[in-house]
């Protein structure tokens, strides 16, 4: 299933979760999502801080590409 913005890419240098869904929360900023859209990604994302849960919601709301 593509992401809801697929037209949303992010690079991010860190396995790190949380830098992640800053790095997410940024873009969906300057691709001019709705903030109400941005607090529910947020909500969706901090819902279960396991990683992998994290990146998996990060997956389905942008096109995201981790590299170490």
């Amino acid at each position: 299933m593509p992401p809801r913005y697929p037209d949303v890419q992010v690079r991010l240098r860190s396995r790190n979760p949380y830098a992640l869904v800053s790095a997410v929360r940024l873009a969906l900023r300057q691709a001019r999502v709705d903030e109400a859209e941005i607090f529910r990604f947020t909500a969706q994302a901090f819902e279960n801080e396991e990683p992998h849960c994290m990146r998996e919601v990060c997956q389905n709301w942008a096109s995201v590409r981790v590299s170490v």
